[in-house]
């Protein structure tokens, strides 16, 4: 059976190498979707063999589920452009779809995640195994419309595969903080198409005090060290702006609305 791999990319080149390496010996075909980068991630991808196409940014899900369309192969892997195969789980890959045996008894896979932040794996707080669909049977999932976090869903029985995901999420508190202010700012988008937010003392500054207590000290975040601590204190202001970021959407909604001539 053949494996294909999909990705999305947009300026990956510190990752895009890294991840590729890491299934050259197990993927038959490489499905690149770029989004415009401008740096090497596109030659560096096409250097290790992918099949880079570029389309214009149509959001997480959509673009994962075009990667997803473009790939042949009988099973397909999706990854992250940040995300690196283990060995583990390169093994357990090739003994499930490339032994030429009899079929795998799932159609789909969920695989754990090693979360890398400031160069430390960050194993309490929900951060491992934080097991999630991976390696499907092509046609049987696809990522959920959603802004962001999306996941992917298949209404098959689903399986877990032996290994890890290894995740180099931020490297750096510059990065972590960049990546925090840019998916509070979608976290809001999503609070605000369920419901108009008011501003919320419970919601801006109680919610983001119990989210730290609840991960740092309940589920063990305390374990994890300094990386830990400063982790689980953005995640806290992550939950802060993304509900006073909410609040400004909806003022401004409403403000909108109160100036527009009656008529």
């Amino acid at each position: 059976m053949l494996l294909s791999v999909s990705i999305i990319t947009l300026n990956e080149e510190a990752n895009i190498a890294r991840t590729l390496d890491s299934v050259k010996e197990i993927a038959d075909e490489i499905i690149v979707v770029d989004s415009g980068s401008t740096d090497r991630t596109v030659s560096l991808a096409q250097s290790r063999g992918a099949k880079v196409s570029t389309e214009e940014w149509k959001g997480f899900a959509r673009q994962k589920n075009s990667a997803l369309a473009k790939a042949t192969g009988d099973w397909i892997l999706y990854l992250d452009a940040d995300e690196e195969v283990s060995r583990e789980l390169a093994a357990s890959i090739r003994a499930l779809v490339k032994s030429g045996g009899s079929a795998p008894p799932f159609q789909g896979y969920r695989i754990a995640r090693r979360n890398i932040y400031l160069h430390r794996w960050l194993k309490h707080s929900g951060y491992y195994p934080d097991r999630s669909l991976r390696l499907v049977k092509r046609g049987t999932a696809e990522f959920e419309l959603a802004l962001f976090h999306e996941e992917m869903k298949s209404s098959r029985e689903t399986g877990v595969l032996a290994g890890d995901l290894i995740h180099h999420a931020y490297p750096t508190l510059e990065s972590f903080i960049e990546g925090a202010n840019r998916y509070s700012s979608l976290g809001a988008r999503m609070v605000v198409e369920k419901r108009p937010a008011g501003f919320s003392i419970s919601d801006i500054v109680l919610r983001p005090l119990w989210a730290f207590i609840s991960r740092y000290f309940f589920r063990l975040g305390v374990l994890d060290g300094r990386e830990g601590l400063i982790v689980q204190m953005q995640y806290a202001a992550y939950v802060s702006w993304k509900y006073a970021k909410a609040w400004e959407i909806s003022k401004n909604a409403r403000e909108a609305e109160r100036a527009r001539p009656p008529g």
